[in-house]
């Protein structure tokens, strides 16, 4: 059974940084799709950050400049570096994978993880 488990949310104040991790167990697929979502309350699901099986990455442009997401040096672990952050990065944030489409931004991943919780305040 593939399992995705995040890690690294917490609390920060506005302009400050923070890293999410996220590592997949439970399956021996090679380079898959791998993606950052967030969700804040009343909100829609949106992309936030991926990674291709080729390292190409793709950003929301509501993060460009901010957020680097990269892989291990495991293949089944990404992570996500929040730099300058702001009020409105406040969400659960999802970790999402799939081996055989590349999806990008769009929220159509096969496997997703539970999420962790950034809170951003003033």
């Amino acid at each position: 059974q593939v399992q995705l488990v995040e890690s690294g949310g917490g609390a920060v104040q506005a302009g400050g940084s923070l890293g999410l991790s996220c590592v997949a167990a439970g399956y021996t697929f090679s380079n898959p799709g791998m993606a950052w979502f967030r969700q804040a309350p009343g909100k829609e699901r949106e992309g936030v950050a991926s990674i291709d099986f080729d390292g190409t990455t793709t950003y929301a442009d509501s993060v460009k400049g901010r957020f680097t997401v990269s892989r291990g040096i495991t293949e089944n672990t990404l992570y996500l570096h929040m730099d300058n952050l702001k009020i409105e990065d406040t969400a659960m944030y999802y970790c999402a994978a799939d081996p055989w489409i590349t999806w990008r931004l769009r929220p159509k991943y096969a496997y997703w993880g539970q999420g962790t919780q950034v809170t951003v305040s003033s």
